[in-house]
C-alpha cells in the first residue's frame, strides 16, 4: 500500500466569491491531492503587501502519496482552474492562492520550491489558522512550534474569523450509515489495501484475515488433497474466534468497522477445495458456529480479471502464492459469484476493477467510494 505523507497547506482568496473559491480548492485537493484530515476557521484578513479587498484565509492538513514537487504542479494546476495566473513579481488579487507551508518534517530549497515556506513565520493571516490545527508542528529549520511562531510574529494584521466553515468532502461519503462493511475478493484482489484505506481515511476499527501464521497454507500450495481439510477447519476456528471477538467489542473512538473478509467466504472456499463428503461435515459445523455471527450492511465483492490477480499475486511475493492455477482463481471467483446469487438477505455490490488501480490512483479509490454510496443511496 503507498506510504502516505502529511502536507501542511494554507489557502487564500480576495476575489470574486472568495468563500466559494476556498471551497472548491478544498475539494480539488481532496479530489486529486489527497484525503484532507483537518479544515482550520476561515478568517478574514486585510491584504498583506498590496492595496486590495480584505482576503479569506484558511489552512489543511492533508495526507498524500505526492512527492512534494508533484503535490505543488498539482495545487498550481488547481489554482489555474479556479482562474489564477501567477505574476511572476509583485502582489496581486487573486480568485485563489495555494501553498505548501510543510511537507513532513522535510526542508526543500529548489528553483521552484522552498519547503518550509519562506515567507509563513512573517504571516498573521497564514499562522493564526496553521495554529487552530497543527499549533505543537515544529519548524524544521527554526525548532519552533507554530503556536511558538504566531506568538513571536510581527504582522499586526487583525484577522476576523467568519461564522461559515469549510465543508470536508470526506464527510460526503456514506460510511456514517454503516456499522459493518465487508470487503470480499479473489486472492490478489486488493481487498485487504482497500479496508486499509478506508479504514485510515474513515476513522473505521480494521478487521483483518489472521492467514500469516496459518501454517497449513504453504503446506496447501504444495499438496491441496492432503492438506485442504486441516486448512479450512483452521481457518474456521480463527475466523469464528476473531469476527466473534472484534465484533462484540466496542470502540467508541471509532465510526463503524470495516472487514478485508466476510466469514461466508469458508463455505466458498472449502466447497473449491474439499471433497464432497468432507465439505458436508464441514458445512454443518459452519452453520451451528456462525448462525449468531452478524452480518455487513453492505458486501462488497472487488472482480478482477485473472490476468490481473496472477500480476498483484507476483508483484506481492509470497512464494507459497507463486504457483497458483488460473483455473483455481477462476474457481475461487466463480464460487464467490454463485454464493452471491444466493444471498438475497444481504446488501451486496459487485464492483469491477479489473482496469483500475486504487493504491496508485486516487481517481480510481474515489470512483469505488462513490460506487459504494451510490449503491447505499438505493
Amino acid at each position: 500500500m503507498m506510504e502516505l505523507k502529511t502536507a501542511y497547506v494554507s489557502l487564500g482568496s480576495n476575489k470574486g466569491d472568495k468563500f466559494k473559491h476556498l471551497q472548491e480548492a478544498v475539494n480539488q485537493i481532496y479530489q486529486q491531492v489527497g484525503n484532507v484530515k483537518l479544515i482550520s476557521k476561515v478568517y478574514q484578513s486585510p491584504s498583506f503587501g498590496f492595496e486590495s479587498d480584505d482576503f479569506l484565509n484558511t489552512c489543511l492538513i492533508v495526507e498524500t502519496g505526492l512527492s512534494p514537487s508533484k503535490m505543488m504542479k498539482v495545487l498550481l494546476k488547481i489554482e489555474k482552474n479556479l482562474g489564477r495566473e501567477r505574476q511572476k513579481d509583485g502582489y496581486e488579487a487573486r480568485t485563489i492562492d495555494i501553498d505548501i507551508l510543510f511537507f513532513e518534517d522535510q526542508i526543500i530549497t529548489t528553483k521552484n520550491l522552498q519547503i518550509p515556506h519562506i515567507e509563513m513565520t512573517k504571516r498573521r493571516f497564514v499562522l493564526q489558522p496553521l495554529n487552530d490545527i497543527a499549533s505543537n508542528v515544529v519548524h524544521p529549520r527554526l525548532n519552533r512550534t507554530v503556536n511558538e511562531l504566531l506568538d513571536e510574529c510581527n504582522d499586526n494584521s487583525v484577522l476576523e474569523p467568519i461564522r461559515i466553515w469549510l465543508k470536508n468532502p470526506k464527510r460526503n461519503h456514506c460510511f456514517t450509515k454503516f456499522n459493518y462493511l465487508a470487503i470480499e475478493g479473489n486472492i490478489g484482489a486488493g481487498k485487504t489495501s482497500l479496508a486499509n484505506m478506508i479504514a485510515r481515511d474513515f476513522n473505521a476499527k480494521l478487521i483483518l484475515e489472521r492467514f500469516a501464521d496459518n501454517p497449513f497454507l504453504p503446506k496447501f500450495y504444495e499438496d491441496q488433497g492432503r492438506y485442504a481439510f486441516p486448512l479450512e477447519m483452521s481457518f474456521l476456528a480463527d475466523r469464528y474466534q476473531q469476527i466473534s471477538d472484534d465484533l462484540s467489542q466496542l470502540d467508541l473512538f471509532k465510526d463503524f468497522i470495516v472487514s478485508d473478509y466476510d466469514v461466508f467466504k469458508s463455505l466458498i472456499f472449502s466447497k473449491i477445495t474439499l471433497q464432497e463428503e468432507e465439505f458436508k461435515l464441514y458445512r454443518k459445523l459452519f452453520y451451528l458456529m456462525y448462525k449468531d455471527i452478524a452480518k455487513p450492511d453492505l458486501y462488497i465483492y472487488l472482480y478482477q480479471s485473472t490476468e490481473r490477480l496472477q500480476e498483484n499475486i507476483r508483484k506481492r511475493g509470497r512464494d507459497y502464492e507463486q504457483n497458483i492455477d488460473d483455473d483455481y482463481l477462476e474457481q475461487i471467483n466463480t464460487g464467490y459469484i454463485d454464493f452471491l446469487k444466493g444471498q438475497p438477505d444481504i446488501n451486496i455490490k459487485i464492483i469491477d476493477i479489473s482496469d483500475l488501480d486504487f493504491i496508485r490512483n486516487r481517481q480510481d479509490y474515489l470512483k469505488i467510494l462513490d460506487e459504494m454510496c451510490s449503491f447505499s443511496d438505493k
